[in-house]
C-alpha cells in the first residue's frame, strides 16, 4: 500500500517596524517535494542566500530537520550575525517547542523535514525583536501548515476585505451585499469631496460619480476623488449610461480606475455583449441599468453574458409622479424578485435606484435587493453623516455575519 506523501505550506507575518518577520515555509516528508527541495538548499548554494540548518546551538539542531533560507541578500557581516545568530535559533527553538505542544506529530520526526524563507530587513537592529518576531511568525506558519489555514470560507470572506499593508489600500469586491451605492450626480467637484468627506464610514458604502458629474469634468474625476479622505479604499463606480462603442467607454473607465462601469440597457446588444466582454476581461464590473426598459428579463435573456449588477430604476424626472411599471417602488421590489427566481444561478447583484428613502429601502431589501442607490436623500442633506447612517443600520441588519477566527488575536497585521 502506497501511503500519501505530506506535502503542506505555511505562511506568517508577525512584529512591526525593521525587525518585522516574515515566514513561508513547507513541510513533508523526505521521499517528497519538500524532501527534494531540503536536498537542493542544502547541496545548491546560491550567493547571498546561502541556507543553513536550524540549530537550538551549536551542534544541537532539532527535528524535523529545517533548512533556512535567507529572502533578503546577505551582504554584510552585520547580516550574517542576524541570520546565523536570532534567526537561525528562533526557528530551531519554535520548531522543538511545536514538537513539545503537539504541533507537529512526535512520529513523525525522522520522516519530515521543513524548508523556512526568513526575512530579515538590513535595517533590523534590535537582535531580541528579531528573534522574538521570527519565533512566533515560524510557529504561527507550522500551525497554519499542519492544519490547512485558511479555508475557503476565510479566504471569501477576507479576500474583499483585507489590506496589503504594503500597498496601503483595499480593493474591495460586491459578493457579500447588501450595500450601499451614493450617487455623486451633482455636476460640482466641490459638492462631491463633501460628501465623500462628511459621509458615514463603512465596507458597505459604494461611490457613483455620477453622469452629470462625468459629462462635466470626465472619467478622469474617479482619479481624483480617491485622494479625497475616505475615498481610497472604496469602490467606485463610472456611471456612464453608455449607449454605444461600449469596449470604448469601459478602457477609458478602467484607466481612470473605476471598479465598475454602467451601460445603459436600451444600447443595442451587439454594444452591450462588447461592454460586458472588455468588462470582464479588464476585471471591473460590468453594470446595466434598466431605466425605461419595459421588459428588463428579456432584456438579460438576449445578452450573451449576463452583466456583475442590473440597476433597476426610476429615473429622477418621474420620481414625483406615479409613472408605471417599473416606476413604483412596489414594482421594482416585485421585478428583483421575479429577476431572482429567473436566474438562481447567476452571480448577478441587483441594485434599485430612484426615489430611495430610509422608509422604502427596507422593502427593496426584503425582496432581495442586494444594493440600494441613495443620490438626493444623503447629497443635498444638511447632515450628510447621519443620513448615511439611516442606511447603513438598515443594511446592518442584512449583512451575513463574519466567520471566527482565532488567528485574528494573535497577528499583527492580515
Amino acid at each position: 500500500m502506497v501511503m500519501k506523501q505530506v506535502f503542506e505550506i505555511g505562511e506568517a507575518l508577525l512584529g512591526s517596524g525593521a525587525e518585522v518577520a516574515h515566514i513561508d515555509l513547507m513541510i513533508g516528508d523526505k521521499s517528497g517535494p519538500v524532501g527534494i527541495a531540503f536536498a537542493n538548499a542544502l547541496s545548491q548554494l546560491s550567493m547571498g542566500h546561502t541556507p543553513l540548518l536550524a540549530v537550538i546551538r551549536p551542534n544541537l539542531p532539532p527535528k524535523p530537520f529545517t533548512a533556512i533560507i535567507p529572502k533578503v541578500t546577505v551582504k554584510t557581516g552585520e547580516d550574517i550575525s542576524k541570520i546565523f545568530g536570532p534567526a537561525q535559533a528562533s526557528v530551531a527553538k519554535s520548531i522543538a517547542d511545536a514538537v513539545e505542544e503537539g504541533i507537529i506529530p512526535s512520529d513523525k520526526l525522522d520522516e519530515w523535514v521543513i524548508v523556512v524563507s526568513v526575512f530579515i530587513s538590513p535595517q533590523a537592529k534590535d537582535m531580541r525583536k528579531i528573534y522574538h518576531y521570527n519565533y512566533g511568525a515560524t510557529k504561527l506558519a507550522l500551525k497554519r501548515a499542519l492544519t490547512r489555514y485558511p479555508d475557503l470560507q476565510k479566504i471569501l470572506y477576507d479576500k474583499d476585505r483585507a489590506r496589503h499593508p504594503i500597498m496601503g489600500f483595499k480593493v474591495p469586491r460586491l459578493w457579500r451585499p447588501p450595500y450601499l451605492q451614493i450617487a455623486l450626480d451633482n455636476p460640482s467637484i466641490k459638492m462631491a469631496k463633501r460628501v465623500i468627506q462628511e459621509m458615514a464610514k463603512s465596507d458597505r458604502i459604494i461611490l457613483e460619480a455620477g453622469t452629470p458629474l462625468i459629462k462635466r469634468y470626465g472619467v478622469s474625476i474617479i482619479n481624483e476623488l480617491r485622494q479625497v479622505d475616505g475615498a481610497k479604499d472604496v469602490f467606485f463606480i463610472a456611471d456612464l449610461k453608455t449607449l454605444d462603442v461600449g469596449k470604448v467607454e469601459v478602457d477609458m473607465a478602467y484607466e481612470e480606475t473605476a471598479d465598475g462601469v454602467v451601460a445603459s440597457a436600451l444600447a443595442n446588444k451587439e454594444s452591450l455583449d462588447k461592454f460586458i466582454y472588455e468588462a470582464k476581461r479588464v476585471g471591473i464590473y460590468a453594470i446595466v441599468d434598466m431605466m425605461n426598459v419595459p421588459d428588463p428579463i428579456s432584456k438579460l435573456k438576449s445578452m450573451k453574458e449576463l452583466p456583475d449588477v442590473v440597476i433597476l430604476h426610476k429615473a429622477i424626472d418621474t420620481e414625483a409622479g406615479e409613472g408605471s411599471g417599473m416606476d413604483k417602488i412596489t414594482s421594482r421590489a416585485e421585478m428583483v424578485a421575479m429577476i431572482k427566481q429567473e436566474f438562481p444561478k447567476e452571480r448577478m447583484l441587483i441594485a434599485v435606484a430612484g426615489g430611495i428613502r430610509p422608509d422604502s429601502a427596507p422593502e427593496a431589501l426584503r425582496s432581495g435587493a442586494d444594493i440600494i442607490i441613495v443620490g438626493r436623500y444623503i447629497t443635498q442633506s444638511r447632515d450628510i453623516e447621519r443620513s448615511t447612517r439611516e442606511f447603513v443600520r438598515l443594511l446592518a441588519e442584512k449583512a451575513p455575519k463574519a466567520p471566527g477566527d482565532i488567528d485574528l488575536f494573535r497577528v499583527h497585521e492580515e
